[in-house]
Parts: structure tokens; C-alpha cells; sequence
């Protein structure tokens, strides 16, 4: 086997354009200090280019390299994929039960993670796109139908639906199939069996309890074990205490409530897991890269310090308003296979309010990145946000960034901005 690693825009020394006052635009770079599996590094394998991505949960099921569709990196100046209008096949008559089994497979989408349609097997279907239960009735042309399958953007540029037809991930011949399917929606809706099938009755999820109990939360007594390693020398002969003191709780008390903020020293913004990832080995030889336990622990440690205190970030400066405003681009860049940004499931100009599948759709304007690192349930880890953005990517065809990129940075302050005012709440918990 014969393995090759280059650095890609994604992962390695990323590009980091800094707005000054005025026009004048300076370049430096940030050399990724994550964990391997962390850093977004394309491989080689036998010929083949692929991701280095994470081992566990739904990471590993990700088989494919998107190398070629565009990231949120800085350097990454490629455009959205053309607005393109297909070619409907003359000589395809279409079939409803394969165009049922189209729009329900989950290497499309599937389409009912937005799309609600008749059948009790149809679960769970989202509400990000239109009720399709009777698009039948609209009697619109199949031409239309197909343009809009094809590439939506031809009506709508601003649509949050992927140009399935243009991006090659749905063929013309099967968009016939899917016409045809569509042309059974139709006629008065059998009565609802179940009314969690349907998006507008569904309940939304209750919580998980108060998530700084740690009989309900493991993440909090992570937290509280990581005083050994705030006390622990490390190879410099010194440990945090060494210059913070036995007690956290009083050297740490409000010092998350400003971050991420920009650090002079290494040119950029950081949150409290980018400034551990350096701090420590400087000052104590201790590695505390991102995506490591030892970050994790650390990171909820100092920021329990700060819990029910509110965030107020200086946003005074002329690096820091330029950091918000790249975060603010980035949040709304198109990107990936699926071409969709982060404002089209987190605005309410997007899809906010709504299901994608089973899940509820937050706004970002409501702020929900307050209580990070949090415990997921669904795998029984701890992520911080860094994490969660890269497992975000992949559904929308895009290889994520290294974990302490400055994109990432930059769009943690867009989104911790929201918080201003409200309480730190960490560790917190989610499935």
C-alpha cells in the first residue's frame, strides 16, 4: 500500500486574510496543531484521494473525498457549480414506484429529510422544503418539474434546494421517475395515524435534564477531573497552578466569558481550546492539541469558572470587527456538493424553525453555542463546536477544515456574538 499525504487548502497552513482599516489586506499563516485525524489532511491510498478523517461515529461512514467542491477555507476562491438547464430524456417513460424509491434513498438525501410525502413508512420526514403530499394539484408542466429537480437555482437563486441535476447526483432519467411519483400526490389525505410522522404536529424534543448535574451529565465530572492535570507539572518542570494557583475557580473566574478573542501574539482570533493548544506546551511541555482529551477536560475545567456568568466579548477593535465580519461571510458562503451554507438550516431566512428529517432546524441568531464542549449522547463523547462544524460538513458534501482553523475561529465569534449578554452554561448536553 502506498500512501501518500499533501497538504490541501483544508487542513495545512490556511491562509489568513486579515481586513486592516481600509482596503489594505495582509496575508499570514496557521499551521494546523490538531490531533492527525483532526487536521483535514487529504491522503493518497493506492492511487486513490480520500479524507484523514475521524475513526468513530458517523465521520467513518464517509467514505467520499470532496476535494473538488468548494470549502470554507480562505485561500479557496473557486465559484458555486454554474446554473445549468438539463436536457429532459424523450424517450424515458417514467415509473412511480422507482421514482418513490428515488426520493426516498438516503444516498440522494433523501428528499423527505425536507419533503413530506404520503406513506406511513415515510419517517422522518423534515419540513425545510415543500409539503409534497399534494404537488400533484399544482399542475405544473413535467418540464418544470424536471428544470426545477435539475437545478432550482434557475427560479430561485437564493433557494436552499441542492442542484441535484447539475452537480451529477441525480440523473436526468431518474428526475423522470421522480415526475412521475410526484404525479401520485394527489387527491384528499388519508387521516394521520401518527402524528409525529408529520413535521407540523411533531413535538419537539424535551432535553436532557439540567446539564450541569453530573448524575446527568458525564462531561461535568470530566471537568472536575481535570484538576489533576491543572496541577500536574508537566516537562518544563511547571503545571497551570505553577502560575494560576491551586484553585481555578478564582484565577479562571469570568476569563471565558471573552472568548474567542484575538491574540496579538499569534495574529489571530482564538477560542479557549486554540489558546490551550499553544499555551500549554509553551509554558508547561504539556501537548494539549485540539481534539484531544486532555483539550476537552481543560477546556470545560476553565470554563465551568465562568458558568452563569454572561458573555461579553470586546468587539471593539479593528481585528476583532474584521474577524466577525469574516465569521458573518463564512456562516453565509455556499459550499460543497449540495452547495448550501450554514444560514440555510440556521436563518430564518433559511430553514430555521423547521425539521431536516427528524431534526429541529436552530436559529443561530438565537444563540446555541454557549454551553460547548458538550456530551453527545448519541456517541458518548464529549465534541466542542470545532467538532461539531466539521461533522456538519459532510452531509453537505465538503471536507471539513482543520479544528483549529482560523475559518473556524472566525466563525465561533460570529456565532458566540449571539450569546453577548446571555450566561455561560458548560459543560453542556445534546444526543
Amino acid at each position: 500500500m502506498k500512501t501518500i499525504i499533501r497538504w490541501s487548502m483544508l487542513g495545512g497552513a490556511v491562509g489568513l486574510v486579515v481586513a486592516a482599516i481600509g482596503c489594505a489586506e495582509t496575508m499570514t499563516k496557521w499551521e494546523s496543531k490538531a490531533i492527525p485525524e483532526a487536521q483535514g489532511k487529504v491522503e493518497v491510498v493506492d492511487g486513490k484521494s480520500m479524507q484523514s478523517r475521524y475513526k468513530s461515529g458517523g465521520f467513518a461512514r464517509v467514505k467520499e473525498d470532496f476535494s473538488q467542491w468548494r470549502t470554507y477555507a480562505y485561500d479557496d476562491n473557486r465559484d458555486v457549480p454554474p446554473i445549468k438547464k438539463g436536457v429532459m430524456p424523450a424517450n424515458v417513460k417514467g415509473d412511480p414506484k422507482e421514482g418513490r424509491k428515488l426520493f426516498m434513498s438516503r444516498k440522494i438525501g433523501p428528499c423527505t429529510g425536507c419533503h413530506l410525502i404520503r406513506g406511513e413508512d415515510v419517517w422522518p420526514a423534515g419540513s425545510a422544503g415543500l409539503d409534497m403530499q399534494n404537488f400533484a394539484d399544482k399542475k405544473m408542466s413535467d418540464a418544470d418539474v424536471f428544470q426545477m429537480i435539475f437545478d432550482m437555482r434557475q427560479f430561485y437563486p437564493e433557494t436552499i434546494m441542492p442542484p441535484w441535476g447539475a452537480i451529477g447526483m441525480v440523473k436526468p432519467e431518474q428526475i423522470v421517475h421522480i415526475i412521475a411519483f410526484l404525479k401520485t400526490q394527489t387527491g384528499p389525505l388519508p387521516p394521520e395515524k401518527d402524528p409525529r410522522r408529520d413535521p407540523r404536529t411533531r413535538e419537539k424534543s424535551a432535553g436532557f435534564g439540567d446539564n450541569l448535574d453530573p448524575t446527568n451529565n458525564p462531561a461535568v465530572i470530566t471537568g472536575e477531573e481535570a484538576i489533576g492535570a491543572w496541577k500536574k507539572a508537566g516537562s518544563t518542570g511547571k503545571a497551570c497552578v505553577s502560575c494560576h494557583g491551586d484553585t481555578p475557580a478564582k484565577s479562571m473566574k469570568g476569563i471565558a466569558t471573552g472568548y474567542p478573542k484575538y491574540m496579538v501574539k499569534y495574529g489571530r482570533v482564538m477560542s479557549i481550546e486554540d489558546f490551550l493548544e499553544v499555551h500549554a506546551p509553551e509554558t508547561t511541555g504539556t501537548a494539549m492539541p485540539s481534539q484531544s482529551g486532555g483539550s476537552a477536560a481543560m477546556s470545560i475545567l476553565v470554563k465551568m469558572q465562568s458558568n452563569g456568568m454572561p458573555v461579553k466579548l470586546d468587539l471593539s477593535s479593528p481585528e476583532m470587527k474584521a474577524a466577525l465580519a469574516r465569521g458573518n461571510a463564512v456562516f453565509h458562503k455556499k459550499v460543497g456538493k449540495r452547495n448550501n451554507s450554514c444560514a440555510d438550516c440556521h436563518s430564518k431566512k433559511g430553514a430555521a424553525g423547521t425539521f431536516l428529517g427528524g431534526r429541529p432546524l436552530g436559529d443561530a441568531a438565537e444563540g446555541y453555542v454557549a454551553h460547548f464542549p458538550l456530551y453527545r449522547t448519541s456517541s458518548g463523547k464529549i465534541w466542542d463546536v470545532r467538532k461539531r462544524f466539521q461533522w456538519c460538513m459532510l452531509p453537505l458534501g465538503m471536507n471539513y477544515l482543520a479544528s483549529d482553523s482560523v475559518e473556524y475561529a472566525d466563525l465561533e465569534l460570529y456565532l458566540m456574538s449571539f450569546e453577548q449578554g446571555k450566561p455561560l452554561s458548560v459543560p453542556g448536553i445534546r444526543h
